[in-house]
């Protein structure tokens, strides 16, 4: 099979390319990717435990543990004491975080509809459609539909 027609190199190659660009357009206003993508997840999913934290970005607890000192630093995220761990601490951001994540969003989604721009109009909604029924798809292989559990990892 072509590798131009393998959905599995297509999705890999749209992904990679697009980080690369988002990275790019954004430079994640200052910050490293590693604290960009811990603020991204905390704009996304709200305050939360450091370790569901790690989790959640699939980072090692040191690496999310320097990330977050660093931020707490920047005035970009605040560190308060679990109500039920007192080993943990929920991590949530400022509002100097809120608006350095609004900031970054806006600048991605500029940088989105820029790409988009370059389709027909027919393009970009077939384009837009597919990638609903991807993100729902990925969704559901990762078990976030409908609270139902994810299905074990292939090895």
């Amino acid at each position: 099979m072509s590798s131009k027609r393998n959905p599995g190199v297509l999705l890999r190659e749209v992904a990679r390319l697009y980080t690369r660009a988002q990275r790019v357009a954004a430079d994640c206003c200052g910050t490293t990717n590693t604290q960009c993508h811990i603020l991204t997840e905390l704009g996304r999913s709200g305050p939360q435990p450091m370790a569901e934290l790690g989790q959640r970005v699939r980072l090692e607890k040191s690496w999310v543990s320097r990330a977050l000192e660093s931020l707490v630093k920047q005035g970009l995220v605040a560190k308060n004491d679990h109500p039920h761990d007192a080993r943990s601490w929920i991590v949530s951001l400022t509002a100097a975080g809120r608006r350095r994540v609004d900031r970054l969003n806006d600048t991605l989604d500029a940088h989105a509809t820029q790409l988009f721009a370059r389709l027909s109009t027919g393009d970009r909604s077939n384009a837009t459609e597919s990638l609903r029924l991807i993100l729902d798809a990925l969704r559901t292989d990762a078990g976030l539909d409908a609270g139902r559990p994810s299905r074990p990892k292939r090895r």
